[in-house]
């Protein structure tokens, strides 16, 4: 096991009737003028937004408002929020939704300080951050872990890049997760999210370390309990415990729980960015296309750990005179499983050719130079993936 550092400053409010509270704690430290930071107005409709304005004046809060945060966060967006916060003197950052919607408050707050741009820090231009506004959140789409971690993914729409971002200075200073917030999500963003937990997870379970024992134990507990409470979630969205299942797993998967000693393998989320960069793909739809691509092309490289995983998750008894059989018939499993749960798992599904194989293949090199922790990537191993994913 590697040495390493694990610090969660992020307070969280995990269980039902946790909203009300909002205002309050917002003051509790020091807010007083908020931005509130929402999507595409789901929150309307559910009735979250209306209940959150009135927590807020409640506790005499000013509130000023910005929507329109969208699946692969947009960076005109996030210049526009911290334009308003500069301009109003907002002093505390809400953002209700998702990792999109949590994401972009997160590059908000880096942007209202800023001598430039925000963008400056997601390309490396700029490294730390002096002074950020402090963010808070309620979750309503488990999936990024964004609520409970200080990383922030974000696309310019010039030139369509889709960048990320870690600092400690971003990480919520609390975040709110009621699973009864979920109980109105749309199927696809339901699985959408359980794959991307599933993602978070893989990324420090194919890993090159091999005495990573408590951290695959841990992971393969993460991936179990997506595969057994998805499907009860599509098919009983109003589920308590399903929906409370997932969105403690998908918190954990992202806050560096499963990750600590181990080298993490971000193969699938350094290739999907890409793709959803130039097509503006669901993420979790777009790994759950990669995700089987990537593993078909490395599971011979360490047979051992792909068996495992077929036996641990799916039940496939290891055969020990044909550990790569074995392996390949997990992958298998775990490809059905996307599809079971109503997810893209080829290219050609969502209607992507080869056309920019090479370009994301460059872009993926440009930016991380050889990736791959069991198998170092690069151009040509990028196309190769991307061809098993047609």
């Amino acid at each position: 096991m590697n040495d390493f550092l694990f610090q969660i400053p992020t307070k969280l409010y995990f269980g039902k009737g946790e909203e009300p509270m909002i205002g309050n704690r917002i003051r509790e430290h020091g807010g007083s003028r908020v931005l509130l930071h929402y999507g595409g107005g789901s929150i309307k409709k559910t009735g979250l937004y209306d209940n959150v304005i009135r927590y807020l004046k409640e506790a005499g809060l000013e509130v000023f408002e910005l929507g329109g945060a969208q699946p692969n966060p947009r960076l005109s967006l996030c210049r526009r929020g911290s334009e308003i916060c500069r301009r109003e003197g907002v002093d505390f950052i809400l953002a209700v939704g998702g990792g999109s919607v949590i994401d972009s408050a997160k590059c908000i707050s880096l942007g209202v300080f800023c001598d430039g741009d925000a963008w400056d820090y997601f390309t490396g231009k700029k490294a730390a951050p002096e002074r950020v506004l402090p963010i808070c959140s309620i979750l309503t789409i488990p999936a990024a872990g964004s609520e409970g971690n200080c990383g922030s993914v974000i696309t310019n729409e010039d030139g369509n890049y889709k960048l990320g971002y870690s600092h400690p200075s971003l990480f919520p200073v609390f975040s709110i997760l009621n699973p009864e917030t979920t109980f109105t999500l749309p199927p696809y963003q339901t699985a959408a999210g359980a794959v991307d937990t599933i993602a978070h997870t893989l990324g420090a379970y194919i890993t090159d370390d091999t005495e990573s024992y408590l951290v695959q134990n841990i992971g393969e507990s993460v991936i179990r309990t997506v595969v057994k409470y998805a499907p009860i979630a599509l098919e009983n969205p109003t589920d308590y415990n399903a929906r409370a299942q997932l969105m403690w797993a998908a918190t954990t998967a992202a806050n560096s729980t499963i990750s600590n000693g181990c080298r993490h393998d971000g193969t699938s989320h350094i290739v999907e960015h890409e793709l959803s960069a130039l097509y503006d793909i669901t993420h979790g739809a777009g790994l759950a296309i990669v995700i089987p691509g990537w593993f078909k092309y490395i599971y011979k490289k360490r047979p051992e750990t792909f068996a495992r995983l077929a036996n641990r998750i799916f039940g496939i008894e290891i055969d020990p005179y044909d550990l790569e059989g074995t392996a390949l018939k997990g992958i298998l499993a775990l490809e059905r499983f996307f599809q079971d749960l109503g997810m893209p798992v080829r290219l050609s599904e969502v209607n992507i050719g080869e056309e920019y194989f090479e370009e994301i293949a460059e872009r993926c090199y440009a930016r991380f130079g050889e990736y791959g922790q069991i198998q170092n990537f690069g151009k040509q191993d990028t196309v190769n993936i991307l061809n098993l994913c047609r």
